[in-house]
């Protein structure tokens, strides 16, 4: 990395403590649980904000799954503006399941070959595989027997978590029907999902995909999510539709809070009836 403040700022958003802006969010009306995981190992927190009427109705509802889904993490800004644009009818009614995070670096990247450089960043690592199923095969069936649930599933992540939200797209598709990455860490393994997404996109399936994202003014994270669009332009198959969202005027600080609402307004017709 050759830009110093990115550096610094990566090694806090890898490790668990990511940085946030001092934004004054307020916490939304939700529910939290916790639930033993078999898969990881350990009891993992869960916050879930449910739309308007829920509890009156008789609705079913599709349900938004986000890594960086603590009540000190992403979760309150995402529901509140979830809930702004469920108000507005720019979307439709959804729930939402925020996933607290214990070793972030861990849950949330792959494995890795460029050992010497990713290990700086991220000790201990090539989480991503039991987390996913963590979540497909623990925390799915765990929000279905708790609430009213459609079969309709989407995936939101930014930074790290962007990272596991591509990687769910490119190596188990079938798992959600839309995906959300806003400035996805795509340098991880030396850009290794990149290099290899059109061998990926060969084996995709034939349902019906929605795939928002979008990249910043970070060049080590730009030239990556560029490349990837490239990728799409020429290998996406006609059940993936895609956007891609250049954003040069915006940092890795300011990128989630700069795009959620167009994402969401596109991305999140996936879920609809």
């Amino acid at each position: 990395m050759k830009n110093i403040s990115y550096f610094f700022l990566l090694s806090f958003w890898i490790m668990g403590c990511a940085y946030r802006p001092n934004h004054q969010d307020v916490i939304p009306k939700h529910d939290t649980f916790e639930l033993v995981s078999e898969v990881v190992h350990e009891t993992r927190v869960l916050n879930v904000w449910l739309p308007e009427g829920y509890q009156e109705g008789q609705d079913s509802f599709a349900v938004l799954y986000m890594p960086d889904g603590g009540i000190k993490e992403d979760f309150p800004h995402i529901a509140n503006t979830l809930a702004a644009l469920i108000a507005n009818k720019e979307i439709p009614p959804l729930i939402l399941v925020g996933i607290e995070n214990t070793v972030r670096g861990r849950d949330l990247t792959g494995f890795s070959n460029a050992i010497d450089y990713d290990s700086k960043y991220a000790p201990v690592t090539d989480g991503a595989k039991e987390f996913r199923a963590f979540i497909a095969t623990e925390l799915v069936p765990a929000i279905d027997s708790r609430y009213r649930t459609k079969s309709k599933k989407g995936l939101v992540g930014e930074s790290l978590a962007g990272l596991f939200v591509v990687e769910t797209l490119l190596n188990q598709p079938d798992l959600f029907d839309c995906y959300i990455a806003m400035d996805p860490s795509l340098w991880w393994n030396d850009n290794y999902l990149v290099k290899n997404a059109a061998t990926q996109l060969e084996k995709f399936p034939t349902k019906n995909i929605q795939f928002w994202f979008a990249g910043s003014a970070v060049q080590d994270i730009s030239k990556h999510t560029n490349q990837l669009a490239k990728v799409l332009e020429t290998n996406a198959p006609s059940s993936l539709k895609w956007q891609y969202s250049d954003e040069p005027n915006e940092k890795h600080s300011t990128i989630f809070r700069a795009t959620k609402e167009k994402a969401f307004r596109w991305a999140l017709a996936a879920l609809a009836d």
